[in-house]
């Protein structure tokens, strides 16, 4: 006989407003606690020295959760000329430094190279794995760190505001696996003056918005009340806005939910399709792939 899990079997997605000096495990860990729930989980890292958009997923949202972190993601952030860290932002050690400071003209002249498929390095202190291990342990062990570049997406890049001649604030729109503290640091190599990221704010994670991030304070004011916390949790339906669907009825709803296929008929039935969501009810039953008018589901939702 199994051992019974801890907790509720809570399903859905809550929008964290993450606070400074707080890791995205501490805050997953924080929020399982506050709303009991079995399993939780979040899309996409954010570093203790940024704040901003944190999607987290508990009990069966978590089955959508490769789809969210495969999603666009924005970033509002401010770069320190004139320094460069070793961690590319400001909880790092200075390890250079210069008096040179870029104009306007300078910088608006470089975006458009940081714009489109980049080739990027990722900052020694990250989470990559180097032979089993993650990269910020071997970097705060002191080992030196070697990553290969590797292609990122970037949609947008705008100048926002120039606050004095030591900073700019930027806005970013990116696709997965960029990192805005290597932006930063390849932006002031490549200006002649070093820099890093002095504050860092993610705004948008694909489809969530900055509106719908609700601070922890908020929340641990209701700290107890699970019936006025789950008021706060978004349906995993409504985490895959935007992929393909097909409704079923009673009779395709159940055979999904056993995992099994169906053969989807009428005129209109697509034929091939890929990361599709089967929808009973307004419910999240399965996503899945349609290969020759068969939906085929690979990851199923179990339904409390």
């Amino acid at each position: 006989m199994g051992r019974r899990k801890k907790g509720r079997a809570v399903s859905g997605w809550l929008v964290l407003d993450k606070p400074l000096e707080m890791g995205s495990t501490q805050a997953v860990g924080k929020l399982r606690w506050l709303f009991d729930a079995q399993k939780a989980g979040h899309a996409g890292t954010l570093d203790p020295l940024a704040t901003g958009v944190l999607p987290i997923a508990f009990g069966e949202a978590t089955k959508t959760m490769p789809y969210v972190t495969d999603g666009q993601k924005a970033y509002r952030f401010t770069v320190r000329w004139g320094s460069s860290t070793n961690t590319d932002d400001a909880e790092g050690e200075i390890t250079a430094s210069s008096d040179e400071r870029p104009t306007r003209n300078d910088i608006e002249a470089l975006l458009p190279s940081f714009t489109g498929t980049i080739e990027q390095v990722p900052p020694a202190f990250s989470a990559i794995k180097i032979d089993g291990k993650r990269a910020y342990a071997e970097a705060r062990a002191g080992r030196e760190v070697e990553l290969a570049a590797r292609p990122v997406e970037i949609d947008t890049f705008e100048l926002v505001d120039i606050p004095d001649d030591t900073h700019a604030v930027f806005e970013v729109t990116c696709g997965k696996g960029t990192y805005v503290r290597a932006l930063a640091r390849d932006m002031g190599a490549r200006l002649g003056c070093h820099g890093h990221i002095r504050d860092l704010r993610r705004t948008f994670v694909e489809p969530f918005e900055e509106e719908d991030a609700i601070p922890l304070s908020e929340l641990l004011e209701l700290e107890g009340d699970l019936a006025a916390l789950d008021e706060h949790l978004i349906s995993p339906l409504e985490a895959m806005d935007g992929f393909p669907e097909i409704k079923l009825s009673s009779d395709e709803a159940r055979r999904v939910g056993l995992g099994n296929s169906i053969i989807l008929r009428g005129r209109d039935a697509p034929v091939e399709e890929q990361d599709v969501c089967a929808i009973h009810r307004g419910d999240l039953i399965a996503i899945g792939n349609i290969e020759k008018g068969s939906f085929q589901p690979r990851r199923v939702l179990v339904q409390n």
